[in-house]
């Protein structure tokens, strides 16, 4: 009995004219029938380009294969080599034996072709299926997967749709074809808990029922804890640590595999300074390790929540009691229906009538289901999105009806951190110009030496380096994708940030190091944001007030010990009951 997958040795170099870069080193495992092997590892430690081996999605060059096998046992015959096949025996594979489920879906889905366009077509390839039979698949598939209004969802395009939208039809896409094996990469990375909830268990069923087995690429331990059988932890290219989500949890042997273990916000009150991987990996500090991991183990995460004891142990570190934005009766509608004449018949309410105050240095966190209106509202707090009705008032001024030209110049005091890192870097620059553009643009520093010295400190700042300046955004991996993002906004010194998913693509330990980062320079300059996002833990750490929103409304408001451990609205008590119960350390 062979195993359904097994990779021997593999080994992938990535060679320029210039370097040469080792990004897997001998990597073996194996997944069998049935079976979810989590890997889990900080950003560029080699999972992804591991999971993309198997299919031939790495371009080539720069990518080489320097040594292993990738044996993989179809559905019928004996196991064979894949890297080994051609472009057209790759192609019969790649979405019908083996599916992928991609990072980014915004840069995976076509954006000139509507949704449902894009699942019939990989149905009807593989299973010749008429077109109005594929069609009706494809809705069934997206009722599957949770997406409200499947029969319209159909015929929009992903612009169209919200972050975890477009995910939840990636997720339909692949599982459209009853893989053998699936990879799933950061599968529910833009997916509210509630939704992320569902869709684990979507697989997990689908897996069960067709012997599937799955590769989930994570950086949520909550999440391994949740769903899988085996753990790999990779760093830097290599296999560090490998064993059953048991022994992993309960004892790791390996400092870096500890370290992931340990700096988890969850496991942090606010304001306490989260543990980094570089610590744990210093020798002077192993035996810290030991101390925390001997204070804490896998609980119940419904504990965890409901638990008061550090309840009145937080200090709100507020700067003052001003105002610095006060949105008053903002709404934001989109024509959903227009007749003959160009007259709006039916309308979507993604802001509705919402009012609320952010006093000057307070960070409020901002949680809902995907679709809820949260990433509306932030786009709209800076124009980004023109506001339907209602006034924004930035330190006493209306910003939703000033001119273009002007609201153009406050943007170097209002700055935003956007979900999709990818699609907000222009392909055709180096990272260093898209971090030192805006700078040269609002006039900071004296000349563009002084502004490249800036730039070098602030890659440095979000655990970069000063030799990424000249590289270009398809070079780095999602999670540095983001952590450019968040310097490039960094880098005008903003009185107002706005963070839209800003850590979601990032794994726990540099989650911690940006969290870290956030929290000093908060220190530091005393600006005042908005932190989205759908991890109610990392916004619990990092917010002082918690805003929950449905339907375009705010629905509860608090401190974040109030709404965290002791929510008031039926919502609310949902979004925290979806919490993986997988808590650990």
């Amino acid at each position: 009995m062979f195993p359904l997958l097994q990779i021997k040795n593999l080994s992938v170099d990535f060679k320029t004219e210039y370097s040469s870069t080792s990004a897997v080193k001998n990597v073996s495992f194996e997944i069998n029938k049935s079976e979810i092997v989590a890997i889990v590892g900080e950003s560029g430690s080699g999972k992804s380009v591991t999971s993309l081996s198997i299919l031939q999605l790495l371009q080539s060059p720069p990518a080489k294969y320097v040594s292993g096998e990738i044996l993989f046992s179809k559905k019928s015959g004996n196991p064979i080599d894949l890297l080994k096949l051609s472009e057209s025996e790759m192609r019969a594979i790649r979405g019908n034996e083996i599916a992928m489920i991609f990072q980014e879906p915004m840069t995976s889905l076509n954006p000139v072709q509507t949704c449902g366009s894009q699942v019939m077509e990989a149905i009807q390839l593989h299973y010749k299926k008429t077109k109005s039979a594929a069609r009706k698949k494809t809705i069934e598939l997206f009722q599957q997967v949770k997406l409200p209004d499947a029969t319209n969802i159909v015929n929009r395009y992903p612009h169209q749709l919200s972050g975890g939208q477009k995910q939840r039809v990636m997720i339909a896409m692949a599982m459209s074809c009853n893989p053998s094996v699936l990879i799933a990469d950061e599968p529910t990375t833009a997916l509210d808990v509630t939704v992320q909830k569902t869709i684990l268990q979507l697989i997990k069923n689908l897996q069960q029922q067709h012997e599937m087995g799955v590769i989930y690429i994570t950086h949520d331990l909550s999440l391994v804890a949740e769903i899988a059988d085996k753990v790999i932890v990779m760093y830097k290219g290599n296999i560090v640590e490998a064993g059953s989500v048991k022994h992993i949890f309960f004892n790791a042997q390996h400092p870096y595999t500890q370290a992931l273990l340990a700096c988890r916000p969850v496991l942090h009150s606010k304001g306490k300074r989260l543990p980094v991987v570089s610590d744990f990996l210093d020798k002077q500090v192993k035996e810290e390790i030991k101390t925390v991991n001997s204070q804490w183990s896998i609980v119940n995460s419904e504990e965890q929540i409901h638990s008061t004891s550090d309840i009145g142990h937080r200090t709100s570190d507020i700067g003052s009691s001003i105002p610095i934005l006060k949105v008053q009766n903002l709404k934001v509608y989109f024509p959903m229906r227009k007749n003959f004449f160009g007259k709006t018949l039916s309308e979507f309410k993604a802001v509705d009538d919402v009012s609320f105050e952010i006093m000057k240095g307070e960070t409020v966190g901002l949680v809902g289901e995907s679709g809820c209106g949260k990433t509306t509202l932030g786009r709209a707090l800076i124009r980004l999105i023109e506001p339907t009705a209602g006034n924004i008032l930035f330190e006493g001024k209306d910003i939703a009806h000033i001119e273009k030209k002007e609201m153009r110049r406050m943007r170097k005091d209002i700055q935003i951190i956007f979900q999709d890192p990818y699609g907000s870097l222009n392909p055709r620059i180096t990272i260093g110009s898209a971090i030192q553009e805006p700078m040269k643009i609002h006039g900071l520093l004296q000349n563009n030496k002084q502004r490249k010295d800036k730039v070098i400190e602030l890659l440095e700042k979000v655990n970069l380096r000063p030799e990424h300046f000249n590289r270009y955004p398809h070079e780095f991996s999602g999670g540095q994708r983001q952590r450019i993002c968040i310097a490039r906004a960094l880098g005008l010194n903003p009185d107002f940030l706005i963070c839209d998913e800003s850590v979601s693509a990032l794994d726990v330990s540099v989650q911690a190091q940006v969290l870290n980062l956030l929290n000093d320079l908060k220190k530091e300059f005393g600006f005042t944001s908005i932190f989205i996002s759908h991890d109610l833990s990392v916004v619990r750490y990092i917010s002082d007030r918690i805003m929950v929103m449905n339907k375009g409304k705010i629905e509860e408001s608090g401190t974040a010990d109030e709404v965290y451990f002791n929510p008031k609205n039926d919502y609310t008590k949902k979004l925290i009951a979806s919490i993986p119960k997988g808590t650990v350390i």
